[in-house]
């Protein structure tokens, strides 16, 4: 698929560049059967697409893909089945440009806030809630150890955010392919860039811990000190909780897969202290913030 466009307008061979690969790499030929879906998964993964997506797929297989984790591949070696990774090289792209290109059209702040913008719009936990929100995650095709991982730890684990996260990279390549790049498009924009007057008005994208020190200085004349309370889990999905002190008093709390996450969230609650009590007691100017 190349959007109407013919490489070899362009002296790109991709016979050739096909046979050179083919010469340097070691990849051989899958002689495994490949995957087939019975009628009831088909139905299964069309009736999502029409009901959430708002249509069906062409090719369904490019949606089962999307939502198919390596380690689901790993437990099934019998058959060729195709994983999400490739789909989520394209859909990450997608992602990039259509975010860029919205913020380019509508804003004229320089590069550096529009940089952070975009970065706070497609992170890893905003585009984890896209697909929470759209609501596919138990559709996710993973293996019996990776979906074992994710249950029963009372917090969500470091592998879980990044595979449901990746699937939304993924569905973004498969709506891509199958309907085009206004169907992508549009598709980024209901569930990305609708959230962009919350991540302004709420500041999301600031380096937190930063502004908090910037806060606390003209507040309190002091700067905030963090502290671990509490840590847990296995060497591999570690979980903090911090708490942030200004002065002697705890200003903000928050917990993550690393200290500097748990310092973040800290950081983002002890500024919502900031901007809302220390305003309304006239300590600091709506201006200065």
């Amino acid at each position: 698929m190349n959007e109407g466009l013919d490489p070899k307008e362009f002296g790109i061979n991709i016979s050739e560049i096909h046979k050179q690969i083919d010469i340097l790499g070691s990849k051989g030929e899958d002689k495994r059967p490949k995957e087939k879906f019975n009628a009831d998964t088909i139905e299964t993964y069309q009736k999502f697409a029409r009901e959430k997506l708002g249509f069906e797929f062409n090719d369904v297989s490019l949606f089962i893909a999307a939502l198919t984790h390596k380690s689901y591949v790993n437990e099934h070696k019998n058959i060729a089945v195709t994983h999400n990774e490739r789909l989520e090289f394209l859909g990450d792209a997608i992602l990039e440009l259509v975010t860029s290109d919205f913020l380019f059209r509508n804003f004229d702040e320089h590069e550096g806030i529009m940089t952070a913008w975009r970065s706070a719009l497609v992170r890893t936990e905003s585009i984890y809630a896209a697909s929470e929100e759209i609501g596919y995650v138990d559709l996710i095709r993973v293996s019996k150890g990776e979906k074992k991982n994710s249950e029963g730890t009372g917090h969500v684990s470091r592998a879980h955010l990044s595979i449901v996260a990746d699937c939304f990279e993924a569905v973004t390549g498969a709506i891509y392919m199958d309907q085009g790049y206004e169907a992508a498009k549009r598709h980024v924009y209901k569930y990305i860039l609708s959230k962009m007057q919350k991540m302004v008005e709420a500041e999301d994208w600031r380096d937190a811990k930063s502004y908090l020190q910037e806060l606390t200085q003209k507040a309190e004349g002091v700067i905030p000190v963090y502290q671990v309370v509490k840590e847990e889990g296995p060497d591999h999905d570690r979980f903090f909780e911090v708490v942030v002190r200004v002065g002697n008093t705890v200003r903000g709390k928050g917990s993550g897969h690393s200290k500097q996450d748990a310092q973040i969230g800290a950081a983002k609650e002890a500024i919502r202290y900031y901007k809302t009590q220390v305003i309304d007691t006239g300590r600091l100017s709506p201006s200065s913030l």
